[in-house]
């Protein structure tokens, strides 16, 4: 069985933007997403802990779990990330 990760992108209220399976294009999206802000665009992990977005912090964060959520924001914009699996 082999397993396979996909990544799905929230709008700001929550409108389904893809499912992505790389995490470099589902970070390039979230951020021109969250940029359209007035401040500056932060990423907010699951322990509330909140950090300048970048894709190491991003795949260190997603790596080894699964159902995790990970928030871009940007006043008043709030992107989401959630990692998933596919299930046969």
């Amino acid at each position: 069985m082999t397993k396979i990760y996909i990544y799905c992108l929230f709008d700001h209220g929550g409108v389904f933007k893809g499912v992505y399976s790389s995490l470099q294009a589902i970070h390039r999206d979230a951020i021109k997403l969250a940029n359209k802000g007035r401040g500056n665009v932060f990423m907010e992990t699951q322990s509330d802990m909140r950090t300048a977005p970048s894709l190491t912090v991003l795949r260190n964060t997603l790596k080894g779990q699964c159902d995790v959520q990970v928030r871009y924001i940007s006043e008043p914009y709030i992107i989401k990330i959630i990692k998933t699996k596919l299930k046969e």
